[in-house]
């Protein structure tokens, strides 16, 4: 039996056939070779789990769900697959650079202050052609930075993170939050005193398809936000933790409804 990895590589996939291979290799060929790359297929419809079982590198690991359980469920059963110090995140419809595991690892090797390590993205689109930056993940870089705008929004690309194992198995993902399932584990962590770091260069090409999750759920995005953050806050609550970010989380979550609710006003009016 062979030495652990130092890192596990979790990709969950869903009818990402179109651009899978370029995922996987993009992975398979890291300057960074000490990985084991778990990729759980989520019930594809299309020829995903053909292509995936196609491939005959050792470090790959597949994983069929046989049907659809969800993204909460498939990222679950790949933290409980993962060895390793860090877990690392994928998805079966982006690029990572070579270096991006290299560059995550040697941050965190020297950084034992730091529990999470994402990187900036650039967006591509199906045709993998660059369509700009997302502001937000550029403008904050520091960890306090990250920290201080977490009430108002996400600034971090799930797909780009490295985490330090033993934190994101016991943080875990909840099915309550299914539709910002990221963005509710960054909201806890920090919460909990883990801290959050970003390499600032853009080490992930991150792709936005027309019927993404990412694009469907910017519609009515005040309530969204609002009701994750309600969600996040009673849970806090609950689970006995009420200090000064959790509270912020609250106040925000009370700010975003109001302006939800009046974005609807306003567009009745006009519709009307």
């Amino acid at each position: 039996m062979g030495s652990l990895p130092l890192v596990s590589i979790v990709m969950p996939v869903y009818n990402t056939a179109p651009f899978l291979e370029e995922a996987v290799q993009s992975i398979l060929h890291q300057t960074f070779t000490d990985f084991k790359f778990i990729i759980i297929d989520d019930g594809s419809t299309d020829e995903s789990l053909d292509i995936l079982k196609s491939f005959r590198d050792e470090r790959i690991l597949v994983v069929s769900n046989g049907i659809n359980r969800g993204l909460v469920f498939t990222l679950h059963r790949g933290l409980n697959a993962a060895r390793g110090r860090y877990i690392a995140r994928m998805d079966g419809d982006d690029v990572s650079l070579p270096d991006r595991l290299q560059r995550q690892v040697d941050y965190m090797n020297t950084h034992p202050e730091a529990d999470l390590l994402a990187t900036c993205v650039d967006l591509i689109d199906e045709e993998g052609r660059n369509t700009g930056v997302w502001e937000d993940d550029r403008l904050h870089i520091s960890p306090e930075s990250i920290r201080s705008f977490l009430p108002v929004n996400n600034s971090l690309a799930h797909p780009s993170v490295l985490a330090r194992a033993e934190v994101i198995r016991a943080l875990g993902y909840r099915a309550e939050q299914r539709d910002a399932e990221d963005y509710d584990l960054w909201l806890r962590w920090a919460s909990a005193g883990h801290s959050l770091h970003k390499i600032p260069d853009p080490l992930v090409r991150h792709r936005i398809r027309q019927g993404s999750f990412t694009r469907l759920r910017q519609r009515n995005v005040f309530q969204k936000i609002a009701a994750t953050k309600r969600r996040f806050f009673f849970h806090e609550l609950w689970n006995g933790r009420s200090n000064a970010f959790v509270w912020k989380v609250g106040f925000m979550s009370m700010a975003d409804g109001l302006k939800g609710l009046m974005k609807m006003a306003v567009g009745k009016k006009r519709s009307g």
